[in-house]
């Protein structure tokens, strides 16, 4: 449906799909399909705050980390202070684990997205932690637009990203988001290899 409501305006444009996940591979493959542009994937992992359900934010397989969007300048010195050298700890950890997933061919190039409209991608968006990271390595980039791209996303993250991205590809908004798998009736994701072979393969698979 996604892809469908993207082809009138994007098909054959300047396009790059980012899926933020392997879930997001599976959305993206139809989305990169229908358009007939790439198909790549940007690696990130949330950084859990201990004991409190939330996180500190996201490290991304650059190596590159952004704090929590939602939380105040005053709320970012008092978690970074107190959980300094954990959150060092994990950074390096959580870097290191990203980085034994990567196979050659199938993350990131940035040459793939410099003057191009980037859509980035996931299967759902419950919190704008990992889109904070991915936005964050954006920055320096010179890209035509910013697009986000979801079946169904979390209400807190809608009212961010109309401020952070250039526009929204969302099929269904909820108030009360529950989690990823909720919203699918097959939640059986095939392995790493399987997701990254998936991009290699995108352009035999253009429609």
């Amino acid at each position: 449906m996604l892809a469908q409501r993207m082809a009138e305006e994007y098909r054959y444009e300047n396009c790059a799909v980012v899926a933020l996940n392997d879930g997001g591979v599976i959305v993206g493959e139809q989305i990169a399909s229908s358009l007939h542009c790439v198909l790549t994937l940007l690696l990130s992992e949330e950084i859990p705050i201990p004991g409190e359900g939330l996180s500190f934010g996201a490290v991304s397989q650059m190596g590159n980390f952004a704090f929590n969007s939602s939380f105040s300048p005053g709320e970012v010195y008092e978690y970074a202070s107190e959980f300094y050298g954990y959150l060092e700890d994990q950074k390096r950890e959580t870097y290191q684990r990203i980085n034994r997933l990567l196979i050659d061919g199938g993350t990131m190039d940035t040459d793939l997205l410099e003057d191009r409209v980037v859509i980035l991608v996931s299967d759902a968006i419950q919190n704008g932690t990992v889109l904070d990271v991915v936005l964050d390595f954006l920055k320096p980039l010179r890209t035509i637009k910013i697009v986000v791209a979801a079946p169904v996303v979390a209400l807190p993250v809608v009212d961010q990203l109309h401020v952070r991205a250039d526009e929204l590809q969302i099929l269904d908004v909820r108030e009360n988001f529950i989690s990823t798998n909720h919203y699918y009736t097959d939640n059986d994701l095939p392995d790493h290899e399987t997701i990254v072979n998936k991009i290699n393969q995108i352009v035999l698979n253009w429609q």
